[in-house]
Parts: C-alpha cells; sequence; structure tokens
C-alpha cells in the first residue's frame, strides 16, 4: 500500500535527527515536498467527496465527516472541502500545487478569482497567475491576483469595493462583569485613517513606557520591564483617541485624513491604484474622498522635482517620502517591515561620495542598515 509506504518513510523521518534538515535547502526541500503531500490529500478529498463514502457513517456531508472523525475545525473542513471541489476548474494550479511550486494558499487566492464574470478570463490566464505565484512573495501574488480580477471585470471591482465598505461594523459591547467586548470592520482606505493614528498613539505611548521603565531601572529596559503589553497600549490608545475627540472644541476644525495612493500614468482611469501600504483598491472607491482627504503628489523623474540637498548627511523632506512611497517596504529580501518602520539607506555610502537623492536612496528597516557593513547589501 502507498499509505504503508508514506508511513513508514515519516516514521523514519521521525527517528532522525532534526538538526541534519535545519539547513535553508532541506527546510525548502521540506516545505516543497508538505505542499504536494498537501496537494495529494486534496485530490483524494475531491474523490471522497463526490464517491460519499462519507455516506455510511450518518454524516450529512463530506465536511460534517472531518469535523468528526479527522478532528478538524468546522472552517477548516468546510475550506477543505471547498478547494477539494475546486481542482477541476483549476488545471494549471492542480498542477503546479502537486509538483510544490505553489501551496494550498497560492491556490485559494486564484480560486478567489473565479466567479460567473471571471470564468472565461482565468482558463485564459491561469498559466500566467500561476507562474507568478511560483516567484512572488505570497503579499505581493495576492495584490497582483487583485489588479488581474479588476481587468478582467472592472465594474465588479467596483461593486467588490462598494461591498467591502458596505460590511463596516463596530461591535462593543459590555460583558456581565463589567468589561467591554469588541470587533471592527472597516474598508481598506477607512481602516488604513484609524489604524494609522491608533498606530501612532501607540506608539507615542510606547515611548514613554520605555522612558519611565529605563528611569526606574537606570539602563535600557526590556519588553517584559514595561507597564504594559502591546495589547493595552492600544486599548489605552483607542481610549485616548475617544478622549481627544470629546474634549474637541465645538468650533474646532475636523481634521481632513492623508492617505497616499500609487496610480498609474492614467491617473484614476489606470488599473496601478493602491494604498501605501500594498491594499488594491478599485479606482472608485477614491471618489467619496476627494473633497475630504488630502492627496499628496510624487513625481518620480530627477527634471521634474526639487531634492533637499543632495549633499545632506540625512534623507529627509520631500527626498524621504519619495523613497518611502517607492519602496513601501525594507528593501532586504528577506523583510517586509513598512516604510514608516524604515530607515532610508545610501546605496553608494555618503562617506564614499553618494549623494542624498532619491536614486541613491533604499529603505533598509534598523536591523538590514546595521547588518550591511557586515553582510552584503540587498540587490538593487
Amino acid at each position: 500500500m502507498d499509505l504503508d509506504v508514506l508511513t513508514e518513510a515519516i516514521d523514519r523521518l521521525h527517528g532522525s535527527d532534526p538538526s541534519a534538515c535545519a539547513d535553508t535547502e532541506s527546510i525548502e526541500i521540506l516545505q516543497r515536498q508538505l505542499a504536494r503531500l498537501d496537494a495529494f490529500v486534496t485530490k483524494a478529498t475531491a474523490v471522497f467527496d463526490a464517491s460519499g463514502n462519507w455516506q455510511p457513517d450518518c454524516a450529512a456531508n463530506a465536511a460534517a465527516w472531518l469535523v468528526t472523525r479527522c478532528r478538524l475545525p468546522k472552517a477548516q473542513a468546510r475550506r477543505a472541502v471547498r478547494r477539494a471541489r475546486s481542482l477541476r476548474h483549476l488545471p494549471e494550479c492542480t498542477r503546479a500545487w502537486a509538483e510544490g511550486d505553489i501551496t494550498a494558499a497560492q491556490f485559494d487566492v486564484v480560486d478567489q478569482l473565479r466567479d460567473g464574470s471571471t470564468e472565461d478570463a482565468l482558463a485564459r490566464d491561469e498559466e500566467m497567475l500561476v507562474a507568478q505565484a511560483a516567484t512572488l512573495r505570497y503579499d505581493l501574488f495576492a495584490r497582483a491576483a487583485s489588479y488581474w480580477r479588476q481587468l478582467a471585470d472592472p465594474d465588479g471591482a467596483e461593486d467588490e469595493d462598494e461591498r467591502r465598505r458596505a460590511q463596516r461594523d463596530v461591535y462593543l459591547e459590555s460583558s456581565f462583569r463589567g468589561m467591554w467586548l469588541g470587533r471592527i470592520t472597516l474598508d481598506p482606505i477607512s481602516g488604513s485613517i484609524v489604524a494609522g493614528e491608533l498606530e501612532r498613539l501607540e506608539r507615542a505611548l510606547f515611548e514613554s513606557d520605555w522612558a519611565a521603565a529605563r528611569a526606574r531601572l537606570g539602563g535600557d529596559p526590556t519588553l517584559a520591564d514595561l507597564d504594559r503589553n502591546a495589547g493595552q497600549r492600544r486599548a489605552d490608545a483607542l481610549v485616548e483617541m475617544a478622549t481627544r475627540s470629546q474634549i474637541a472644541p465645538s468650533d474646532g476644525r475636523r481634521p481632513t485624513p492623508l492617505f497616499s495612493v500609487l496610480i498609474d500614468y492614467e491617473a484614476l482611469r489606470g488599473r496601478v491604484c493602491e494604498l501605501a501600504q500594498g491594499t488594491a483598491i478599485a479606482p472608485g472607491s477614491l471618489l467619496p474622498w476627494l473633497d475630504e482627504a488630502h492627496l499628496e503628489r510624487v513625481v518620480f523623474a530627477p527634471e521634474r522635482r526639487v531634492e533637499v540637498s543632495a549633499t545632506a548627511r540625512l534623507f529627509s523632506g520631500a527626498t524621504r517620502r519619495a523613497v518611502e512611497l517607492r519602496d513601501r517596504e525594507c528593501t532586504h529580501r528577506f523583510c517586509d517591515v513598512p516604510a514608516k518602520s524604515c530607515q532610508v539607506d545610501h546605496i553608494v555610502p555618503f562617506a564614499a561620495g553618494g549623494p542624498t537623492i532619491e536614486e541613491n536612496g533604499r529603505l533598509l528597516c534598523g536591523f538590514h542598515n546595521r547588518l550591511r557593513n557586515g553582510r552584503p547589501p540587498p540587490d538593487d
């Protein structure tokens, strides 16, 4: 039996020393083979679902059988059956998954693109999407898939953004113990506004806690030495937001949000339209904000911009902002720290005559910037 061979191989693997497979090449091979096994399990689940072999146990459906016999959470069991039923609609994805080129996560991204309005386009472009899935980092592939959806069904993409906005919801109720329980659901633009302010206030509270702990200990503290953990600081930041709103003067000026939107050369008619943190949005979703928010324009062309100073020691002002919007995260291939938490590094070091201009700058997080002198810099 093939399963007996598989079981014996896994037994031998568990009996071996894990440190023998702890190098980068081995981990990559293990993950690839895990994806291949996952693909086969999904194929078997598709046959199991279609055959009705779950019926003798009086299960209502295959997902219910998986929940009881395999002890899977309901959501995971339903997702497994749904994924199995999608295999026949996505032959290229199924092939790539079986070969270990993609994982279930990438398969699900493509599957979510499939509906009545995109079925023909997906059949045409599935091979291209698989090639992207096999080479791009997951979040970058998900973004590319969002753009494909906009191109394949522009009207549907606009409708989808409207549906996402319609799903906004805040739940906040007092429990029987007097504790308040809540949940927030916001569309991409509204969420970026709230999250940005919440993070700004949480950062200020962190710096305050750090300074207090340092003064108390007489040296640099650890996170365990701080009075509040990250969740507590976010909660206090949310209270601070409400307090500031309550005490704001009635005749005060309402703050207007600033969000950075990257668009292509055809502006709102184009298909490159995403928030600075990388969320792809339909151009029409910007319309309600055009008379309320501030929009910033960045020109990535040397003859049409003003640098702060090519001889300045540090990147600042418009020059830094241009690099932030261009790179949007740490440029090291194994990092995704967002721009606001990064430093702008000189590609040609300043000490070696490198100018402080956009073309000679790139984002690096503090960790990778400190490593630069000891290790090769990331690829340009």
